[in-house]
């Protein structure tokens, strides 16, 4: 079994990475897989997206057949377009409304998942210590502050390695995106370099001309 200490940190690495991906991005991204269940949501977006080819391709139709010259084809597609594009718009609101309720669906697990239980492990393992500090070894008040709110003195308690947590995840982050920052701008160096060397060697060649 997983121990506390590591579970507390589990739930901040996990909210870092939807604050770091982006909460809309995961949704949307839940939402794709979703549709590829074999529910009937996906039944209904598969057929909203053949309305949707159905309703621009009777669109190019009538775009391409003269109103004046092919009255009788003209107002034949243009009936179909109309009644297409009707079914289109009454099945693209109903999706709407189901992705809207899914979205909710996903906010709140996710933030009972991420949030909502970093709050209760706070509250209910208050009094509980995530480990303990050698005797002695600091003064009386910054035991006391490791110790806050409610956990016994010389230990530390669940809030203050939550925030140890969230700081070190967050610098570690910021660590690692500043690197690879780095690397990608060393990458380009090399290759603005060598185009600028033939530039050079023109100018050179000219000079001799």
């Amino acid at each position: 079994m997983i121990s506390l200490l590591w579970l507390v940190f589990l739930v901040h690495l996990a909210i870092y990475l939807v604050n770091t991906i982006g909460a809309s991005t995961i949704d949307n991204l839940l939402w794709i897989l979703y549709l590829k269940l074999p529910t009937s949501v996906s039944k209904d977006a598969r057929e909203h997206y053949r309305l949707k080819r159905e309703v621009v391709q009777l669109k190019r139709e009538m775009n391409a057949t003269s109103s004046q010259d092919e009255f009788a084809k003209w107002a034949k597609l243009r009936r179909r377009h109309d009644k297409a594009l009707e079914e289109y718009e009454a099945k693209n609101k109903a999706l709407l409304a189901k992705k809207t309720s899914f979205d909710w669906t996903v906010k709140t697990a996710r933030w009972l998942s991420t949030n909502g239980f970093k709050l209760f492990l706070q509250f209910y393992y208050a009094k509980t210590p995530m480990f303990e500090l050698p005797p002695g070894w600091m003064p009386y008040s910054v035991e006391w502050m490791l110790s806050f709110p409610r956990a016994p003195l010389g230990t530390v308690s669940i809030q203050i390695w939550s925030s140890a947590c969230a700081t070190v995840i967050t610098l570690t982050g910021e660590g690692v995106a500043s690197l690879v920052a780095k690397g990608q701008a060393r990458k380009a160096q090399p290759i603005s370099a060598g185009n600028n060397r033939p530039e050079k060697s023109e100018a050179a060649s000219k000079k001799e001309l």
